[in-house]
Formats: C-alpha cells, sequence, structure tokens
C-alpha cells in the first residue's frame, strides 16, 4: 500500500534544530579548511573544498563521482534523506525547469515543499528551499557546521568531501528537519553516481537528454542515457519524455533490467500541446495530459519555448504519479501553481534601453532551443549576444546554434572561473564554425562597455553560456540598481 499524502491543511511536526546542532567545527583547520561560527564562515568551508561545478570536467576527476563517502557522511547525520519523500530528476536540458514546476505545484495543492537544485544563479542559498524561500543564513551557517563534523568522522577513510557532497547533505538535513511532505531534488551532474543517488523516491524522471560532460558520462547517447537512468530504482515509477531514439533504448532496456516501471510522456502517457497568441505575450504554450487519475487540459505552460512545453508535460506526468501514490493534486490548484512559477536566468527579460536577455543556456540543445525562442517570443532589430561557456562544454555545438541567430558576438569569461573558454579560443573557433567575425573582451563589465556603443534602442542584447556569467550579470543589475538609488534626486 501506498503511502497516504498528508492533506492540504496538515504538516508534520518539525525536528528541533538541536538534532544537528555541532559544536564549531575544530577539526577543519587541521584539514586546511576554515572553522565555521558564522555563515560567512560556512560560505569560506564550502569555497575550500573541491568544487567539480567550476573545475574543468576531465577523465582525471572521475574517481571523485562515487557515492561510499555521500552515504558514510549521511550515516553520521543518521540518514536524513530516508525521512523524506522525493521527486528526483536528471536530465541534460531542462531538469531545473522540470523541478521548479513541479515544486511550485505541489505547493499550491497544499504541501510543504522542499527543492534542490544547482547551480544557483546569484545567491547559494537559492540551491536549497523551502516552498520557493532560500534557507536562512542562520540555517546554512548551523547545517554547514553539522555536515562539516559528519564529513570529518569519515574523511580520514574516504577523503575530503567536495563542495557539492556537502551541499546535498546540508539539503537532505534541512528538509528532514522541517518535515516538508515531498522534496524535489535535481541531479548535479549525471544522475547513477551523482552524489544525490542515495535516495528512494516516490518518482524518478529524466529531461531531454543530450551531449553534455562527455569526459565523465561517455561519448555517446547510450552511454549518457545509461548515467542519466541510473536513477531509477526497482518498482519505482520511472518517467520521461520523447528522446533520441538510441537513448530511449538505452534507458528502456535499464529499466527493464532493474524492474523499474518506465513511461514516456508522448508514446505510454497521453500528451499534447499547441501555441495561442496573446498580444504582446506573444505565443503561449498550452498542455494537456490524460491518464486513469488525471486530466490537465489546455494548462498554460509559464516558460517560454517549445522545449518549456515538453518539461510542463514531464512536470504533470510527476503529479500523476504522486496522485498514484497518495498526494492531492487537483487541476486546478496544479494550474494556479504553474502560474506562480518564476525562473531567474531562464528567458528573463530586462527592460531598457536596449532590453537585456538573460538564459543559462549552457549546451547545444538549449542554445537552440534560446535562439529559436528569441525569434518566436521577441521583436528587435538586431541580435547582440555576449557569450562566456566552459571550456569542457561542446562548445563547437554551442557556436554553431549561435552563429544561426547572432547579429554580432562578444566572447568573454567569468573571472575567476578555472573551467571558462579562454575568449581568444572561443572567437577563433566561431569564425571557422560559421565564417564571422566576433569581437572579445576580458569580463562581462567589459563585454558591456563594448556592446553599449554599437546597439540602438531597439536591439537585442542576450547574455549567455553559463550560469555563471548569467548570475555575474545580475550582480551586475543590482550594483547598477543601487548606484541609481544612492544618485541625488536631480542627477538621475
Amino acid at each position: 500500500m501506498p503511502r497516504q499524502g498528508p492533506s492540504s491543511n496538515t504538516r508534520r511536526t518539525t525536528r528541533p534544530a538541536a538534532q544537528v546542532e555541532a559544536k564549531g567545527d575544530a577539526p577543519a583547520a587541521r584539514r586546511g579548511l576554515p572553522a565555521i561560527e558564522s555563515y560567512d564562515d560556512a560560505l569560506a568551508n564550502l569555497m575550500a573544498r573541491v568544487d567539480l561545478e567550476r573545475q574543468r570536467q576531465a577523465s582525471a576527476v572521475k574517481h571523485a563521482y562515487k557515492l561510499d563517502r555521500m552515504r558514510a557522511i549521511l550515516a553520521e547525520l543518521k540518514n536524513p534523506q530516508d525521512a523524506v519523500r522525493c521527486v528526483h530528476v536528471a536530465g541534460t536540458k531542462g531538469k531545473g525547469s522540470t523541478c521548479e514546476m513541479t515544486a511550485s505545484c505541489l505547493q499550491a495543492c497544499g504541501y510543504a515543499v522542499g527543492l534542490y537544485t544547482s547551480p544557483h544563479v546569484v545567491d547559494i542559498r537559492e540551491r536549497v528551499r523551502l516552498n520557493r524561500r532560500p534557507i536562512t543564513q542562520a540555517d546554512f551557517a548551523r547545517l554547514a557546521r553539522a555536515v562539516a563534523g559528519a564529513a570529518a568522522a569519515v574523511e580520514a577513510r574516504h577523503g575530503q568531501a567536495t563542495f557539492f557532497e556537502m551541499m546535498t547533505a546540508m539539503a537532505f538535513v534541512y528538509f528532514a528537519e522541517q518535515a516538508v511532505d515531498v522534496a524535489v531534488i535535481e541531479v548535479g551532474l549525471g544522475g547513477l553516481l551523482d552524489c544525490t543517488n542515495v535516495i528512494t523516491p516516490e518518482v524518478s524522471a529524466v529531461s531531454l537528454i543530450g551531449f553534455d560532460h562527455t569526459d565523465i558520462l561517455g561519448n555517446t547517447l547510450e552511454e549518457i542515457a545509461l548515467q542519466k537512468a541510473g536513477i531509477f530504482k526497482p518498482g519505482v515509477p520511472a518517467l520521461t519524455i520523447e528522446q533520441p531514439p538510441q537513448a530511449l533504448k538505452a534507458m528502456r532496456e535499464y529499466a527493464q533490467k532493474i524492474g523499474a516501471p518506465l513511461q514516456v510522456v508522448g508514446e505510454d502517457i497521453e500528451f499534447n500541446f499547441r501555441f495561442e497568441f496573446q498580444g504582446n505575450l506573444g505565443p503561449v504554450a498550452r498542455v494537456s495530459l490524460t491518464t486513469e487519475r488525471s486530466n490537465f487540459e489546455h494548462v498554460p505552460v509559464p516558460l517560454r519555448g517549445e522545449h518549456q512545453a515538453y518539461n510542463c508535460g514531464l512536470a504533470l506526468a510527476v503529479l500523476d504519479k504522486l496522485a498514484e501514490r497518495g498526494f492531492n493534486c487537483p487541476e486546478v490548484k496544479v494550474a494556479r501553481g504553474l502560474e506562480q512559477v518564476t525562473l531567474p536566468g531562464r528567458f528573463e527579460v530586462i527592460p531598457g534601453s536596449p532590453r537585456l536577455l538573460l538564459d543559462v543556456a549552457h549546451n547545444p540543445e538549449s542554445v537552440r532551443a534560446l535562439i529559436k525562442a528569441i525569434g518566436a517570443y521577441l521583436q528587435y532589430e538586431s541580435l547582440l549576444v555576449i557569450f562566456g561557456c566552459a571550456a569542457d562544454k561542446d562548445v563547437d555545438g554551442m557556436l554553431r546554434h549561435l552563429a544561426m541567430g547572432a547579429d554580432k558576438v562578444i566572447f568573454t569569461r567569468v573571472e575567476g572561473n578555472a573551467r571558462a573558454a579562454n575568449p581568444a579560443d572561443l572567437q577563433r573557433r566561431y569564425a571557422e564554425i560559421s565564417g564571422k567575425s566576433a569581437q572579445t573582451a576580458p569580463s562581462l563589465r567589459a563585454a558591456l562597455d563594448l556592446a553599449r556603443p554599437a546597439v540602438a534602442r531597439e536591439d537585442l542584447v542576450c547574455i549567455t553560456g553559463s550560469f555563471y556569467l548569467v548570475g555575474e550579470a545580475k550582480r551586475l543589475q543590482a550594483e547598477a540598481a543601487e548606484r541609481a538609488k544612492a544618485r541625488p534626486a536631480g542627477r538621475r
């Protein structure tokens, strides 16, 4: 019998915070890590650890992707992940959007919802949220201290915990403490060996699969699909959307092998979408998904782009499977939850002269979808793209799609990020691929200075290529807003 979900008016009792309270992190200094007494200390401790998000992904770090250390750390913390009902989402493109839509709908249905995503755009606390609110600085510091203590107890045997392992353990402890009704967990990289893959979820889901992190996940779609399908568990409903044939074949074979009931939205589950024009909003997608339990009919998709219709369909299928396992997800509340979805850095338009468009597209599939969505949703005279990406991505694939839509390109990089590609190298490869010229700038601030005299009022400036570049753009925007506030009224 599946466990019954709580009603929309009930919450389980929150666990006392003292259960994971730690008296400092005395072993930290001996391990070359800052001790944790404050939020700033917690950040310093985390940033001093191996951060595979910012390091170059190469075969030399494959050994870092294993679950023994993660399981040992969680055992020291009394396995908080086992106290939380979860949804687990993997994929190359769209997994973050799928998580956001799923979490927002569950919250609208009356549930207390934890959400763990990565990477963040501006504030590290975005990664761990309760009902869309980031964890407080005080809780962040307290949990970082507790998890650091647990890590110290196992590091002699298993090696030093990574940044992502620490963050993931902190999220599991926080969600268990807060007694969330359900937590939506986004995979960091791959699936099979990702440190989030220590849970037995209520539902597993995989969004669109493509080439990314090939040094770690494999050089073929079949190999990558098997890594993503590694989050499937025996007897646990598994979902995906239409995939390249070789990827879907590999996923179906793996699911059958381990006994995970896999369904494909659009094949095994009835799904369709359509576009309709709504004034200045342009084309708005509406999706329909029908099962024996659910009838989501012509639900508006809150995020722009055809790819978001598929992500929304996957989120609705997740909700349907949760309904099968005791959750109450009425269509009207689900639609209300979708209306409340906001996702910074995903096709985010900032008004001005000219307008800015921020998008975290960071692989060929997402750059292709971005260029297509710009043409469908926005009117402009000329498109100038400021682009920077990680050197270990499928750079040529992204540049090919970029060349299809950009009128002008400025290549740049995020300062201090070891994975960032050299702008001059991007410029050279872009010229070889497209035959077009481009400019370079050493930083985003310099790129914006270079862009301003090159665009007119009706042009569009798009900043894309990585989460870190978009995060830097949002920080610069916030700084500009603060300076504008500080100016005397007569000088604005």
